[in-house]
């Protein structure tokens, strides 16, 4: 059987995505981290399958789920910039006529609007406070907020250039607080309206980018000025983002690319089972 693959990027936060409508393919943690391995696999953050809900059994609202799983092979709630990449390719490929449709996600559904520009706007949920905490990066700690946005977030204010952090490692965090893991986001305010952020993905690494990251980091920053309403751009490594925030809803707007589509071989995929 031809395994359909296409590799694409949100703000270079890097996807494999694997169309399977009717869910035929076996999703191995082992052949997921062999996929998203740069040496042994085609290189990525994460792997998006495009299924249909009803093939999973889940209820939503949209005919088809972005069914995510981070680069080490464990799933993940919700990915936004895997959302947009996701969104993007359901309109060329014809399964979604747009602009605007709804996904379903385990984080719930969510509603996407693909730009003729190729940028994607998604609607977030809610980016819900739920306490504070701090991480720790080279024995230093710094305090940060912490953000639910579909999935766990803590977000650092900082005054340090985020750009000098080593996040090669893992920061430490309070794993009681955090039991199943936490993305973790180191912020600098670069003036009104802007932000910009580095991110260590729980079940990645850093990566070059974070779409629900950015999301917690402009919740964070507006919670610490005393509200819960605004819009920031957000500058990543791999380019910028802008969130807006406003009655419990957040959107995310920026580009999705796609860079490639092939098939895998057989004799890999078996071998990676």
């Amino acid at each position: 059987m031809a395994i359909e693959f296409l590799k694409g990027h949100g703000t270079e936060n890097d996807f494999v995505l694997l169309p399977d409508p009717s869910g035929g393919l076996e999703l191995t943690p082992g052949r997921i981290a062999a996929l998203c391995d740069r040496q042994r696999g085609l290189g990525a953050d994460g792997v998006l399958r495009v299924i249909r809900a009803e093939a999973l059994g889940i209820a939503s609202e949209g005919e088809w789920f972005m069914d995510y799983h981070n680069a080490d092979g464990s799933v993940a709630e919700m990915c936004g910039n895997g959302m947009r990449v996701f969104a993007r390719y359901l309109v060329e490929a014809g399964l979604e006529s747009g602009p605007e449709f709804v996904v379903g996600s385990r984080a719930g559904d969510r509603r996407v609007a693909v730009r003729p520009d190729g940028s994607v706007t998604v609607w977030m949920g809610p980016a819900a406070i739920t306490g504070a905490s701090v991480a720790i990066v080279d024995g230093r700690s710094f305090s940060g907020v912490a953000v639910n946005v579909g999935n766990p977030h803590l977000v650092s204010i900082v005054d340090d250039d985020v750009a000098e952090l080593d996040l090669h490692a893992e920061p430490r965090y309070d794993t009681d607080f955090f039991p199943e893991g936490v993305n973790l986001e180191f912020v600098n305010p670069v003036g009104e309206g802007a932000l910009r952020m580095r991110v260590h993905e729980r079940g990645v690494g850093e990566t070059r980018s974070c779409g629900t990251g950015t999301v917690a980091a402009v919740a964070a920053a507006l919670h610490l000025a005393g509200t819960d309403t605004g819009e920031s751009t957000v500058d990543i490594p791999g380019g910028r983002v802008t969130v807006g925030l406003q009655r419990g809803d957040a959107t995310l707007t920026g580009p999705a690319e796609f860079v490639a589509r092939g098939q895998l071989r057989d004799d890999w995929w078996t071998r990676h089972g």
